[in-house]
């Protein structure tokens, strides 16, 4: 299997996919920096006995939501730590051991407490962010985890001898009361790699801490990578083919960042270069559509039916135009069991996390059922977000948990409908307006001399245009050498637009 990184960068947004086999697996968007991973001194706002959790001020819109599970029992270590002897705190037990013997929230945390927190999930619709005491600091190869002491190895390590020896290198390294994760790519690394990000996330975790004492709360003391670093940090391996940008200044920034950190893999990112956008080029505008429609067409002519909910995922199953050649019973396994492939791959497309709910065709044969769920099964142990499933009950249904730790691309892409008080969903207004500024670059492309343009929208998306989008449609002009004239149209739908040459 050969994988391509994707990436589409303007000044409004980054898009990030991963293809594998040229099929895509992954997308990433980002408008606003996140804030997963990021690093804040808060401030204790309210602590809840009785839902065993606080929230804290760590200067987003919303409070953050602190669990008991993710509280660090004794913070004063951070006040006792000491740069000049590269002293470290001691975090003491590891985490089974707090959870046995833990006091009290409220015997941990006091109103007006600072404290040192990470964003282990951003906000997701009304929710604050999750929060957590217990830090992790990705590098290359390791995950740095200052508050545990302990070395883990990636479960997508599979041989034991590897495993052990990677252990054994991080072992060695490590300082004391200090803890490791060895991530998947670490797989056949020499010592001195690790000695490196050893290194490295130790000297980043001093300047944290040492922000972190001459701080006061609520401020942030650690701001992670952007989409794209997170995204070659992660992901960048052996099995990755090409990396292609589509942006001057991105690529390299990209080109920079390759060569001080991963300077072995500098040699396959390539500057996009083409005139057609760069996701019309793969494809990946048009796997974006269809990941945004409830009906999603199997091989066979069944279908899915997709229903996202603030509560759960709902996942139907029908035969659709399939109507098999042998026994009934037949036609509703296969259709089934070709169900069970692509509703994973949606998941992992649209990035679905929390509850839920598939609902298989009935089948009358238990045999047939167990062949489903663990087909199911399967093509799960290829997902890395965590996943629970429970057995598939006599009328078909299947309840299950994925994790979430961002917005789905539903909620990312689209916004509350306005024609039905919310009950369906649209495009949002950053959406319409990034689609009609690629529409506007393929008619530049595609025309021999400069034109004005006159664009027909909805009045929201007119306003969005000339106030939000306002200096990038005159930098857009000048770029162009053309007029651009938007009109409102009352009659439009929020997503419809027309562009007129003259």
């Amino acid at each position: 299997m050969t994988k391509e990184i994707i990436i589409n960068h303007t000044p409004q947004e980054t898009r990030v996919a991963v293809l594998e086999d040229s099929i895509v697996t992954e997308l990433y968007h980002e408008r606003e920096k996140g804030v997963v991973g990021n690093i804040y001194k808060g401030r204790v706002l309210k602590v809840l006995p009785g839902m065993e959790s606080a929230f804290v001020d760590i200067g987003l819109e919303k409070a953050s939501f602190l669990y008991i599970d993710d509280v660090l029992q004794d913070f004063s270590v951070y006040d006792d730590y000491d740069d000049d002897n590269g002293g470290r705190p001691d975090f003491g037990q590891d985490s089974s051991s707090r959870r046995e013997k833990r006091p009290p929230i409220d015997q941990l945390l006091k109103e007006g407490q600072e404290i040192l927190v990470q964003v282990s999930k951003g906000p997701i619709g009304t929710k604050g962010a999750r929060i957590t005491g217990h830090i992790s600091l990705p590098g290359r190869n390791l995950v740095f985890m200052p508050t545990m002491d302990n070395v883990g190895v990636s479960r997508q390590i599979y041989d034991v001898a590897e495993r052990q020896r990677l252990k054994g290198i991080v072992n060695s390294l490590k300082p004391d009361n200090t803890g490791f994760i060895i991530r998947t790519v670490a797989e056949g690394r020499a010592e001195e790699e690790f000695r490196s990000d050893i290194n490295f996330l130790l000297s980043l975790w001093d300047s944290i801490l040492l922000k972190y004492t001459d701080s006061s709360a609520p401020v942030e003391v650690y701001n992670d990578l952007s989409i794209t670093f997170r995204v070659i940090r992660d992901l960048l391996s052996r099995d990755v083919r090409r990396l292609v940008v589509d942006d001057d200044q991105e690529f390299k920034a990209v080109k920079k960042f390759l060569k001080t950190y991963l300077p072995r893999y500098a040699s396959i990112a390539e500057f996009y270069r083409r005139r057609d956008p760069i996701f019309d080029h793969y494809g990946i505008d048009e796997v974006i559509d269809r990941a945004m429609s409830q009906k999603v067409w199997l091989k066979s002519g069944g279908y899915l039916v997709i229903n996202q909910t603030e509560a759960l995922t709902a996942v139907d199953v029908n035969t659709g135009r399939y109507v098999g050649k042998a026994s009934h019973e037949d036609t509703i396994f296969k259709t089934n069991l070709e169900a069970v492939e692509e509703i994973v791959y949606q998941l992992k497309l649209r990035n679905i996390g929390g509850i839920i709910i598939i609902d298989f065709i009935d089948m009358e044969s238990t045999q047939n059922r167990q062949r489903v769920y663990q087909s199911l099964k399967d093509e799960l142990k290829n997902d890395k977000a965590r996943s629970k499933i429970l057995q598939i009950s006599e009328i078909g249904l299947v309840e299950m948990t994925r994790k979430r730790d961002r917005d789905n691309l539903e909620r990312l892409l689209s916004s509350p409908c306005p024609y039905c008080n919310g009950t369906a969903r649209i495009k949002s207004l950053p959406t319409v307006a990034f689609d009609l500024f690629r529409e506007i670059k393929r008619i530049r492309q595609q025309s021999r001399q400069p034109m004005s343009l006159t664009v027909n929208v909805h009045p929201d998306v007119a306003d969005y245009l000339l106030v939000d989008e306002g200096p990038f449609m005159e930098k857009l002009q000048a770029d162009m050498g053309q007029r651009i004239t938007v009109r409102s149209i009352e009659s439009f739908h929020h997503e419809q637009f027309e562009i007129f040459e003259f």
